[in-house]
This record gives C-alpha cells, structure tokens and sequence, in this order.
C-alpha cells in the first residue's frame, strides 16, 4: 500500500515532482496539490492528472478529508511561506515535511551522504540544486581524507532559474556553503552560481574543488565514482563530465583559504554534469530536476525504511 503525500506550492518544482511520483514512484501516492491561486497552471494539471486540489495554501488542507490519511508533506513555496506552513504542520506528529524552500529550518538533507542520521526528524531540508549535485562528491573525497576546503561552481541555464532563484541567490550561496561543511564535512566551504545565458540552453554543470590531506588517490577515486553511482540511482541524468583531476599543492607553496590561513594537501577537481529527466521541465534544468527527484528519493527512504 503506497503512502499518501501532499506537495505545497504548484509551480514548476512542485508539478515536476507531482508527475515524477505518479510516473516513478512505487511507494508514493499523491494526495492533494496545494496552492493560493484556485487559476494556477500547476493546480489545473493536477486535476487533470485525478488529484485532489486545494487553492487556500496549508489552512485548506488541514480541513480537508484527506489530511488524515497524508503522512508526507513536500512544500515548495517560499521560505517565508515554509515558516508559515511548519507552524502548522508541527503540531501533527504524524506528519513529515520535506522542505524545498531556502527556509533550512529542518536539518540539511542529502540522501545518499546523510539520510539515516536524519531519519527521525519530522522537518528536513533539501538544501539547494547546488547543493545536492555537489555535496556528494565533498562528503565522497571527506570518507577517505580530511578536507580542508571546498568549493563549488554551480553553473545553470537562465532560463531554468525561475523568479525565486533570483530572489534567492545571497541565500543559495550561503545556504549550500554550510552545507559544504555540516554534511560534507568540509572545514570551510565555500559556493558560486553561475546563470548561463547560452542559447539555446546548456544543461547543469558542476565543479567541485576540494583541498585535502594527502591521501590515497586511487581510494578517493573509487569513493567518487561510488558516490556518482548512488545518486545515479535517482538522477540518471548525473554523471562525470571528465575525469577526475588531482594536483599536489606543496607544503612550500601553500595557498591561502580565508579563515583557515595557509593550507597544503592533495587538490582534487571533479567536472560534473547534470542531465534533467525531462518529465515535466526541459532536460536542461537539470538543477531543478536534482532537486525534486533527492525529494522523492528522500521520501521513498522514509516509507521504506517504516515498513522494514
């Protein structure tokens, strides 16, 4: 028996995720799409799809039949509107949120780095786009060395990165650099994001640089390409875009990181590319279809892992 869920916020993101789950999913039922806006794009498809549609936001929803019977809430609004819906929400013990938004009031969420450390809390976060593509691979390279530093470019088509991007860029930037550090496990982290204005449109491109000790290359390439293949399982789309590089940065030439002073050890360079599924949004807004399919995958591990 699958488990019902709901998705807060029916714009791009969250109809993505709608079709996702009623194509792909094996363990998850969509319930009721929520919105404000009873004309919205994303809450016409879903009743053309046979949801049920809710156009007054968490306050509709809670008196609606349904709400007894939905176990997982997905919100993809804003982070003021997040902050709103959990005051709600919480109040339901039964109920898990997973959060879309730059709210971060949950835990950050990465689903094959961090998922069982988190699998009791009822609010988590999806980090960012960034985040989710790059994250991985620092928490890959932190298996197998200590890494000082790391830094992510996180390059996207413009014409994936919708009004709340945008509105949200200083968030993104400071939002996955933490990231970098509390589930990567990187002593300082640091995240750059590029909106591609190429025409036509370039899928998501991703470049992670880590400094490290020295350390057994070999093993951190095995750990990297395990880690592609982890998150390969729910985004086919990512994969190595070249190999992967390394550079010695020798203790006579140490660079200088800010906060950590003058650093040596092993640079590792790893070229990622980001291929999006293509079931709702174009295949090159792939920075979008990470986010929703790490949502889904993150549920899925949930109901998976109460039914074992």
């Amino acid at each position: 028996m699958k488990t019902k869920v709901a998705i807060i916020g029916p714009g791009n993101i969250g109809t993505d995720l709608m079709i996702k789950i009623i194509r792909l999913s094996e363990a998850l039922e969509m319930s009721v799409m929520v919105g404000i806006d009873e004309n919205s794009d994303g809450l016409a498809r879903a009743k053309r799809m046979g949801v049920e549609t809710c156009h007054t936001g968490i306050d509709g929803l809670i008196k609606m039949s349904e709400w007894n019977d939905i176990k997982i809430i997905f919100d993809a609004t804003s982070a003021k509107a997040h902050r709103y819906n959990w005051n709600i929400i919480q109040e339901f013990s039964d109920k898990k949120v997973i959060d879309l938004t730059p709210a971060a009031i949950g835990p950050f969420l990465v689903p094959p780095v961090n998922f069982n450390e988190n699998i009791d809390v009822q609010n988590v976060n999806m980090v960012t786009c960034g985040g989710q593509a790059t994250i991985p691979i620092v928490a890959a390279i932190s298996r197998i060395a200590s890494v000082h530093y790391g830094e992510i470019i996180a390059s996207i088509a413009s014409k994936s990165a919708g009004p709340g991007t945008r509105a949200n860029i200083d968030e993104f930037t400071e939002t996955t650099s933490h990231a970098i550090e509390s589930v990567g496990k990187a002593k300082k982290g640091k995240a750059i994001i590029v909106l591609n204005p190429a025409e036509p449109p370039l899928v998501m491109r991703d470049t992670v640089i880590t400094l490290s000790e020295d350390a057994d290359r070999g093993k951190i390439r095995a750990s990297i390409h395990d880690m592609v293949a982890e998150v390969q399982k729910y985004v086919p789309g990512y994969e190595l875009h070249q190999d992967i590089q390394f550079d010695e940065i020798p203790e006579s030439e140490p660079v200088f990181i800010e906060g950590l002073g003058l650093q040596h050890g092993l640079k590792t360079t790893v070229l990622l590319k980001v291929v999006g599924a293509g079931h709702y949004l174009p295949e090159y807004a792939g920075n979008l279809d990470i986010m929703t399919s790490a949502a889904r995958a993150t549920a899925e591990r949930i109901v998976n892992q109460n039914h074992s």
